[in-house]
């Protein structure tokens, strides 16, 4: 059963007039599709114009609507005394076992019932280490491709603020510093996109997921959604855009020597 965002999706994908890519990337927005990749495949434009689209209609695309991927809790963990911290998973291990016995002081810690809870305080500190580590590699990914994007708009901004400079060779000189700066933002997003793509979060039994509900209890966000949204090929995408804004680029610089030979002659 298609739901309406796979509708305005398949709308997006479809459009013929330009006067209403605005509109319908909006919508694919506010219908719940906010990965800005996604709707430049879809909509074949570049993730620059996705995002003077979004602007254009009165969407901030730094502020994603809630339910999304995008992680925003990053607070410390603490689940049942476990942190999440590598150095300190023996110490809070010890610390758990010796709390349980000191509350059971009828039980044998080395009985059936002592066996099975120190099996759970196991599985809850591996699973919040592992959920710590992911978390975090995933937040770092989206704050990169966030960044990358921001940039990559920066770029036609300060091209298009050219037409209209008043001090034209400042004005290119930005222009040549987004470059820069976006070329650098496309290879940390790369660095950050392989680094959370390898490193999955799963759960092989049910101790591990109880384990897993039991941190997201705690207020901490689930993260099946966001590793869906990884990019798969983070190596190709990276080398894709370079190519493109190198393109771009090159394209420009023979523009802009063209308007500063014609600058030069009626200087003379």
């Amino acid at each position: 059963m298609s739901t309406r965002r796979d509708d305005v999706m398949a709308t997006l994908r479809d459009w013929s007039k330009p006067g209403r890519r605005a509109d319908l990337v909006a919508a694919a927005w506010q219908a719940g599709e906010t990965n800005v990749r996604a709707l430049a495949e879809a909509a074949r434009i570049s993730r620059p114009t996705v995002y003077a689209d979004l602007r254009s209609r009165g969407i901030d695309p730094d502020h994603r609507p809630k339910g999304n991927s995008v992680i925003t809790n990053l607070s410390p963990l603490d689940i049942e005394g476990f942190t999440g911290i590598a150095d300190r998973l023996d110490a809070e291990l010890d610390a758990a076992l010796q709390q349980w016995a000191a509350s059971h002081p009828d039980v044998d810690p080395h009985g059936p019932e002592g066996k099975t809870e120190g099996m759970r305080l196991v599985g809850l500190m591996d699973t919040t280490f592992r959920y710590a580590d992911v978390r975090d590699l995933l937040a770092h990914e989206q704050v990169a491709r966030i960044n990358l994007d921001r940039l990559l708009h920066q770029v036609e901004l300060r091209w298009e603020a050219l037409n209209n400079a008043v001090a034209w060779l400042a004005a290119h000189h930005a222009y040549t510093v987004a470059v820069d700066e976006a070329r650098i933002a496309i290879d940390m997003w790369r660095e950050r996109a392989e680094a959370a793509l390898n490193r999955p979060f799963f759960c092989m039994s049910d101790r591990e997921e109880a384990a897993y509900r039991q941190i997201q209890e705690a207020g901490h966000p689930a993260l099946e959604q966001a590793q869906a949204d990884l990019d798969r090929t983070p190596a190709q995408t990276a080398e894709q855009l370079l190519a493109n804004l190198d393109q771009a680029h090159e394209r420009r610089k023979e523009l802009a020597a063209e308007t500063l030979r014609h600058a030069q002659g009626t200087s003379q």
